[in-house]
């Protein structure tokens, strides 16, 4: 912002520059050109009506001395012809006794018309200017003079007015740099306040409110309302934060004594009542599992958690291991395939716990005698210009959703018509939840073979550019490595699919 500031004013300054200068240093050398000639034809016409005098007293022995004499005081060469054109003077002694009758300002002479102008002269080293008078008025003109004069000092004193002025522009532009780097400054440093300020509360923790002393009158009240605003949202996060904490310990211990007082039934209960107390302590563990997702969905929206570079391949294998005995109940195998040695970016524990959900939401749609597959492939992000992200997609042969139940299938609650009566509808919103947090998408996509390919897409962790665009979201060491943070929301989410493991385990 400072540069950008900055710029405008010295463009502005450097057009106005440009508009005052180039007109008065064209008009200078204009002037100074035309006021050369001026005095040069004036002293021509002098030194003609002497060569006139002189003539008429036969005295033309004299004119070679007076041509010199006045060829020394001005600087120029001095031809003199007479009234047939014939030279009888010059000062560079190279066109005595030649007739130059023909020569434009010469004839122009002869019938009493003075010419001036510029032509290139070799032998004069450049630019040359000449002036060309008739010696008296009348019929007859008894000689013509002519006065030649080296238009080098006069361009020098020219382009030494030049480059006064672009010094003076220059130093009109530094000054201007110099005031304009400070204004911008003083304009854009509670602005870069307010920046760090509104990272941090991005991350959870304003530890650095922006000042409100500082800056233009318009900035410092910004300031002041955001950090009323920082310091409110700040309170009602807290509040939040207790409030689930709360929450959830006052929840679970009456569901837990519910549960209990259920069990206890069992004994007394006659046998046509037994699948009226199952469907009741399902129903209790449901909304024990709706109420642990929902908690830890606040604590993920609540907190700041910071990605890690983690091993992919590694927790997909993990993960595969563990679900193998839950889906060997079900006779569904578990297929792990695809790349290897794979680091992406993650928040610590949540692709545990993604996979966890998406096995979970596979294996109560795969019919028996089919398998799961854990691919993790690599694509280019957006093109070949952008870093590399890897992909892992959790696919089954299942009967796979329509293009608006995939839409869907990431709001809370959302269940499909044909689904069973114990999921939650927490587990595809916390997965997508876990995967923005660490700075992914996911998405549902339609199998190449039927059933549903769940796509999570994560940044390598190699990746340079995700880091530094991860910016203050992302806590290294000096090695360059990320430090690792836990975080509430993580742990209870752990919980919440957790209990979906140990749903399906045999009783």
């Amino acid at each position: 912002m400072t540069r950008r500031i900055l710029l405008s004013h010295l463009s502005l300054i450097l057009l106005v520059l440009l508009t005052l200068e180039v007109p008065f240093g064209v008009f200078y050398a204009r002037s100074e050109l035309s006021r050369f000639s001026r005095t040069a034809q004036q002293g021509a016409m002098t030194l003609a009506a002497v060569c006139e005098e002189r003539m008429e007293h036969g005295l033309a022995a004299d004119l070679p001395d007076l041509a010199r004499a006045y060829g020394r005081r001005t600087g120029s060469r001095v031809l003199v012809a007479d009234e047939k054109g014939v030279v009888l003077t010059d000062t560079a002694l190279a066109l005595v006794g030649k007739d130059l009758s023909a020569a434009p300002d010469i004839a122009d002479a002869l019938r009493d018309q003075p010419a001036v102008g510029t032509r290139s002269d070799p032998s004069a080293g450049g630019e040359v200017l000449f002036v060309t008078v008739p010696g008296g008025s009348g019929v007859a003109v008894p000689c013509v003079v002519r006065t030649v004069y080296r238009l080098g000092p006069l361009k020098a004193k020219v382009h030494a007015t030049w480059l006064a002025l672009a010094a003076v522009g220059l130093g009109v532009l530094a000054t201007v740099a110099l005031i304009g780097f400070v204004l911008a400054r003083s304009i854009t440093r509670p602005v870069r306040a307010l920046e760090r300020a509104t990272a941090q509360l991005a991350e959870g923790r304003l530890t650095d409110p922006p000042a409100t002393d500082h800056g233009p009158p318009e900035l410092r009240r910004l300031a002041a309302s955001f950090t009323r605003t920082a310091t409110r949202l700040q309170h009602v996060l807290r509040a939040q934060q207790a409030f689930a904490s709360e929450v959830s310990h006052q929840l679970r211990t009456p569901l837990t004594s519910l549960r209990l007082r259920l069990e206890n039934f069992e004994p007394h209960l006659a046998p046509c009542a037994q699948d009226s107390l199952d469907t009741a302590l399902a129903e209790m563990e449901r909304l024990s599992r709706m109420v642990q997702g929902l908690l830890a969905l606040a604590r993920l929206e609540n907190s700041a958690i910071r990605p890690e570079a983690v091993d992919l391949d590694a927790v997909v294998a993990d993960r595969a291991a563990i679900w193998t005995a839950f889906a060997d109940e079900q006779h569904v195998g578990i297929v792990v395939s695809g790349a290897t040695a794979v680091r992406v970016w993650a928040v610590p524990g949540a692709l545990e716990q993604i996979i966890d959900n998406l096995l979970s939401n596979a294996l109560r749609v795969s019919p028996p005698g089919t398998a799961i597959t854990l691919a993790v492939t690599t694509a280019p992000k957006d093109g070949s210009r952008t870093p590399p992200v890897a992909e892992l997609h959790v696919i089954d042969q299942g009967p796979g959703m329509t293009e608006a139940e995939r839409q869907k299938a990431f709001d809370r609650f959302w269940r499909g018509s044909d689904a069973d009566h114990d999921g939650t509808g927490l587990g595809l919103p916390m997965v997508r939840q876990l995967v923005r947090a660490s700075g992914g998408e996911v998405t549902l996509e339609e199998a190449p073979d039927g059933g549903l390919d769940a796509v999570v897409r994560l940044s390598y962790a190699e990746s340079r550019t995700h880091q530094e665009g991860l910016g203050a979201s992302v806590d290294v060491d000096s090695a360059g490595r990320p430090r690792r943070h836990t975080t509430h929301g993580v742990v209870s989410a752990g919980m919440a699919v957790g209990s979906r493991i140990r749903e399906k385990r045999p009783k």
